[in-house]
């Protein structure tokens, strides 16, 4: 049996732009459950908003997005990043760009002390991004 661990990201209202951006970004097929689907907008403001949203991208990129209903506490971006790791630097490279397109670089993807090329940044919906490009040659 295979088991496979996936980041979950809580958006407040805006998980269908953010999972429909992060497919312009890594490609696949992203599939998308609101909360009126399953019968539990408990606040008709909910009905529409993102109860599980997935993105199962190319390269085996994975990961799932919700939004957080009314009346429940939502803290942004600051207790996970997401972190890219691999050695095909043309594809990290794309995936930094495009993430970056509309955010804040904070690390600039560039030679680092363990000899990788390394880079973060804040995407547009408040998401830190790590990227490593192991034994690449920027």
């Amino acid at each position: 049996m295979q088991t496979s661990l996936n980041a979950y990201i809580s958006f407040t209202g805006n998980a269908r732009e953010a999972i429909t951006f992060y497919q312009t970004v890594f490609g696949g097929t992203v599939t998308i459950h609101t909360f009126q689907e399953y019968g539990a907008a408990q606040d008709p403001a909910d009905a529409e908003k993102v109860m599980h949203g997935m993105l199962a991208g190319d390269n085996g990129i994975s990961f799932m997005a919700a939004d957080t209903p009314n009346g429940m506490e939502h803290s942004t971006g600051s207790r996970i990043s997401m972190c890219l790791d691999g050695n095909d630097e043309a594809t990290l490279s794309d995936y930094f760009e495009k993430l970056a397109d509309g955010g804040t670089v904070t690390v600039p993807l560039e030679k680092a002390q363990w000899g990788d090329t390394f880079g973060m940044l804040i995407d547009k919906f408040g998401i830190t991004w790590m990227v490593n490009i192991r034994g690449s040659a920027a």
